[in-house]
């Protein structure tokens, strides 16, 4: 089956390509592969859209983790290693899920890169859903903040994050080498390990390969597990264990010409969704049953860059990757009268089949103007069942989007500015299967009214036009002014439109609408950096309005409290809920808050700022670092937005003592009281961390240990951006003892 899928690949090749580069790349990525690029003044950032240009000289504000920084920040989850960058926070839902926040936005408006292509899973499609990307073994993070629509498409009203591996580094290591990262901590018994190595087969062929695991039990906690719980289990996140793996083999050719890369990949997780547990009731009324998520994924993907393909052009690009996703949610049952385990079923079955390709062409200058031309297909199958469970419908309609794009983004160096503009059109076609009405009919409205569950949809099409004009002046040597301007539109998700059902996992009982309307984004942003001197900093502040904004509102049940529903819909006294007594099970449940996909007229406006100060310079170096970051949603004509960041800063100072790097850092997360509808308020919390690393004196060996200390406060603070906040607080204190080395490598 692959072996086809391979040769489908490299004959779809001539249709596409990721924004991955330039042609003066090689030299910086070698020196990122052989040496970490934490020595580089001067940041190469690789997912622009003009290719690969230094983080200074980027119009769009961009962050980037890279060498030292990258290391200090690796952890079980994307959002959790992005968390407290300016603007980035994270929305977990456990230590299993960690899904990233950009200026308020997130899920599937937060598009997540793998090597320049979007990761195809099912995380857009739930919050409980982890984002299917390797982390652990990325050699550089780059977060794009605001809209970045004309390169990936209406995903990335939001922002784009771009996890960047050595994979498809063009350029061969001089010799083998073996790159081992083995950590531990206490809290959770969290054991993590990550190999990656390279072999040259000839002087234009290597092999590449790498692989790693993840296993814990539960976390520690300071407290009780929910929100105003005062009795049961207390200092422990039940079912918060989390195990992962991971692998892949990459072959590369590369020559004067240009390279080619083939690789086969492969990921899987199963993570618990954390909840009180006490089937007994020995010390509380806590739950008999818990959820539990299995995942995993086969991708195979190509990249190529050809120099010069074409008169008039100096570089192709060509992309293109299939993936096969599949996901179950569980349900584990045991006996309220021993505590035993008695059954357990699949509650929910995602399915993700996706194909995407790219082509983008570099023309040389024509009239001073240089930039790109660029052509996207995708083509996703989505599947959802309810395998063992015939009292509920399924929570997304299968259905499959189409959806193909054109590009051009071009660029002219006016005196000290730099002028851009873009333009993207993009048409997606979705279809949809037939739903089960005959189990899930219908669901009552928050006005009294019935929503009845219609069985076939007919095909829906949608047409995006994003446009971007921007500049960066020169102010200066050190300093850098920006101004952009972006419409960005934003085509409805498959499960804003077709959700109709229970979402087992998620707790929540969720209605789409078929016929919401896309998103259109107006974003305004003005940028100040210093780049070169001992203080540099980055203030940006923008404005984003959002025309036709697609939210999840909990409806309220006039008390203020979020209404709850049984597994087909109905609520308390009515229909199959009706007549329940206390501690009837089955139907009688009310156990998923209903939510419903709404539209309104939004905006979001902030700023955010993050730098460094060298105070002292030398042998014992002394830098400050400081971040803060403001976001407000709400909708115009009036309310707030669910889950949105509360405001935050944070101070950091750094050192170096010989072969002793040591750093700590402050964030102070403060209290969310603007809440929207049947949502509750969060208190503010501060966090505290440390980190050490020694360069072992051993000759020939590259090598280095490491302690991280995480929430040294030992603070029980809650997540606003999380769904499951009131369920699950952070883990609570936590030290990291772990290795690095390098085994060859001349």
């Amino acid at each position: 089956m692959i072996l086809p899928l391979m040769t489908r690949l490299l004959l779809g090749t001539a249709l596409v390509v990721p924004a991955l580069g330039a042609a003066s790349a090689a030299a910086a990525d070698a020196n990122l592969q052989q040496r970490g690029d934490a020595a580089l003044d001067r940041v190469i950032v690789t997912a622009g859209p003009l290719g690969r240009r230094y983080v200074d000289e980027m119009i769009q504000p961009v962050s980037v983790l890279h060498g030292s920084e990258l290391e200090r920040r690796m952890a079980g989850s994307l959002g959790e290693m992005l968390d407290g960058l300016p603007g980035v926070s994270n929305a977990d839902f456990g230590p299993g899920v960690g899904r990233p926040v950009i200026r308020g936005l997130q899920g599937s408006r937060v598009m997540v890169l793998d090597d320049g292509l979007p990761v195809a899973d099912v995380s857009g499609e739930g919050v409980d859903h982890a984002v299917a990307v390797d982390a652990r073994g990325a050699s550089q993070i780059e977060v794009f903040r605001g809209p970045t629509t004309l390169m990936f498409g209406s995903g990335a009203t939001g922002g784009v994050i771009n996890v960047r591996s050595k994979r498809f580094l063009p350029t061969l290591a001089a010799s083998p080498f073996l790159d081992v990262d083995a950590g531990y901590s206490a809290n959770g018994d969290d054991r993590q390990l990550d190999v990656s190595g390279e072999v040259q087969l000839s002087p234009v062929f290597a092999l590449r390969a790498s692989g790693g695991l993840r296993r814990t039990n539960d976390f520690s906690i300071n407290g009780f597990q929910e929100e105003g719980q005062t009795e049961g289990f207390e200092g422990r996140l039940q079912n918060s264990s989390v195990e992962s793996s991971k692998a892949s083999l990459t072959g590369m050719l590369a020559d004067a010409w240009g390279f080619a890369a083939l690789s086969l990949s492969y990921w899987d997780t199963d993570y618990g969704i954390p909840e009180v547990f006490d089937p007994m009731r020995i010390r509380g009324d806590g739950s008999d049953e818990f959820e539990r998520i299995t995942a995993d994924y086969v991708r195979v993907d190509f990249r190529s860059e050809i120099n010069q393909p074409l008169p008039g052009f100096s570089l192709a690009r060509f992309a293109a990757a299939w993936t096969r996703y599949e996901q179950e949610e569980t349900e584990f049952e045991f006996s309220r009268t021993d505590g035993s385990f008695e059954d357990s079923e699949v509650e929910a079955f995602f399915k993700n089949t996706e194909f995407e390709a790219r082509a983008d062409f570099l023309h040389e200058p024509v009239a001073g103007w240089e930039g790109v031309i660029g052509l996207q297909y995708t083509d996703r199958d989505f599947f959802a069942d309810i395998p063992e469970d015939d009292d509920a419908g399924f929570y997304v309609r299968p259905n499959q989007t189409r959806t193909f794009a054109a590009y051009v983004v071009e660029e002219r160096r006016l005196g000290p500015a730099v002028i851009e503009l873009g333009a993207r059109v993009e048409h997606v076609l979705s279809q949809s299967d037939r739903a089960p009405v005959d189990e899930v009919p219908g669901v009552t409205l928050p006005d009294g009214s019935f929503l009845p569950q219609i069985a076939q949809l007919g095909d829906i099409s949608t047409t995006a036009v994003s446009l971007s004009a921007a500049t960066i002046i020169d102010v200066g040597t050190d300093y850098h002014l920006r101004f952009g301007l972006t419409r960005a539109q934003r085509a409805p998700s498959p499960e804003q439109r077709y959700a109709f059902g229970r979402h087992s996992a998620a707790g929540t009982w969720e209605v789409g609408d078929p016929d919401l309307k896309t998103e259109t984004y107006l974003n305004f942003e003005a940028s100040f950096e210093r780049h070169t001197g001992p203080l540099r900093f980055d203030l940006t502040a923008f404005y984003n309005r959002a025309d036709d904004f697609i939210y999840l509102a909990s409806e309220d049940d006039g008390a203020g409290n979020p209404v709850f529903v049984n597994d087909i819909g109905n609520r308390e006294g009515e229909g199959d809920a009706a007549g329940c007594l206390p501690g009837d099970g089955g139907l009688c449940r009310l156990r998923n808050q209903l939510v419903f996909n709404e539209q309104g007229d939004a905006h979001f406006y902030g700023a955010e700022l993050g730098g460094s100060w060298e105070a002292v310079q030398g042998d014992t170096p002394l830098t400050f670092h400081f971040v803060a970051d403001y976001v407000r949603g709400s909708l115009r004509d009036g309310g707030d937005l669910p889950r949105i960041s509360p405001w935050r800063y944070g101070l950091g100072a750094s050192t170096q003592l010989g072969d002793l790097s040591l750093r700590a850092d402050y964030l102070r997360i403060n209290a969310q009281n603007r809440v929207a509808e049947a949502e509750s308020a969060t208190s503010g919390y501060n966090l505290v961390s440390v980190d050490a690393s020694y360069e072992l004196p051993f000759d020939g060996l590259n090598a280095s240990v490491y302690l991280k200390g995480r929430n040294l406060l030992d603070e029980a603070g809650r997540r606003h951006t999380s769904f499951f906040k009131d369920e699950s607080p952070i883990i609570g204190r936590a030290f990291y003892v772990g290795v690095r080395a390098r085994f060859g490598g001349a």
